[in-house]
């Protein structure tokens, strides 16, 4: 399958991030921007409550969903947002190596965020992505 979304890498910059540090899209491709996926089950309630990387794993598994619906997976997605509510670095790690686990050798650009609170009880984190796609 061709591939919408191609990876940018740069010798100037470090090679310390786990990420790649742009990704571009053809004219031709369908934009898809996923709102912020947050770790909710079905009925609303707010899953894995107090574990960090239990919420990034929801949060990843209702992007794969979304990102379905639209008519994409992992591998469309041309960048990521990933918003942890803490302020301890150690947690914010924590949930990014879920979501960077999840996207295996498709590693997008992404940027990493503690934030104050997130918008549903008891979350702790929320993953924003945008993606594109070549249609047939």
């Amino acid at each position: 399958m061709v591939r919408a979304v191609t990876l940018i890498r740069s010798d100037a910059l470090s090679d310390v991030a786990e990420y790649a540090y742009a990704a571009t899209a053809p004219a031709a491709a369908r934009l898809v921007f996923l709102a912020g996926s947050c770790p909710l089950e079905k009925d609303g309630a707010t899953a894995a409550i107090g574990d960090y990387a239990g919420q990034a794993a929801k949060c990843v598994e209702n992007m794969r969903v979304a990102l379905a619906a639209a008519g994409a997976d992992l591998d469309d997605v041309i960048s990521t947002r990933v918003l942890v509510a803490s302020t301890r670095q150690a947690d914010l790690v924590t949930a990014w190596e879920v979501v960077r686990d999840a996207f295996g050798e498709h590693d997008v650009p992404s940027t990493l965020m503690g934030v104050t609170v997130l918008g549903y009880h008891e979350q702790l984190v929320e993953v924003e992505a945008v993606a594109a796609v070549l249609d047939d």
